[in-house]
């Protein structure tokens, strides 16, 4: 049986005084239960919980994706340094990416659908890159032509693209990816 317990930032101070089999123990709870977590847990944020387990008080992450910053039900901001880690916690989760230009039209209309379609598809991770300068290694990694642009990944592999404001072929994209 798993005790959840809230976690807010004032209860999770640094710990350096266990032994942790090799992992590195970096946070505590305020009543002195304290437990391991490997580095990837570092960004455990305040509207999160962690499970606490029986008596070896082991501590573990409820998802991957929230350490790395994605929000299932909205769409998430990347750029060339974040893009890749998320796409990676996402595992076989289908990744949607809207890759738009603050200048174009027809990304500025397709922008709110796009919303939409991340709070109807609460299973599909929906990313939005800027391609401006700061990106440009990003999008051309990715083989950008035209905006907007709609690359759809799954398992960390682009596996269909849309490509200008077309959202009924988007929809139709993304209910093939997650039904395949």
């Amino acid at each position: 049986m798993a005790l959840r317990l809230p976690l807010t930032p004032p209860s999770i101070r640094p710990s350096t005084s266990l032994p942790c089999d090799g992992k590195q123990p970096i946070a505590s709870l305020s009543d002195s239960k304290s437990g391991c977590f490997s580095s990837k847990s570092l960004n455990v944020t305040s509207r999160r919980s962690i499970g606490v387990s029986g008596g070896n008080r082991s501590f573990k992450v409820n998802s991957s994706l929230d350490i790395a910053g994605a929000t299932v039900g909205q769409v998430t901001e990347v750029n060339k340094d974040t893009f890749w880690p998320i796409v990676n916690a996402a595992g076989d989760k289908t990744v949607v990416l809207d890759m738009y230009t603050q200048w174009c039209g027809p990304c500025k209309v397709m922008a709110p659908k796009f919303q939409e379609l991340s709070e109807k598809y609460l299973d599909v991770i929906f990313l939005k890159l800027d391609c401006n300068q700061d990106n440009k290694p990003l999008a051309k990694e990715l083989g950008i032509k035209v905006v907007p642009t709609f690359k759809i990944l799954k398992n960390k592999m682009v596996v269909k693209e849309v490509t200008g404001a077309k959202y009924d072929d988007l929809v139709h994209a993304i209910d093939a990816v997650r039904t395949s």
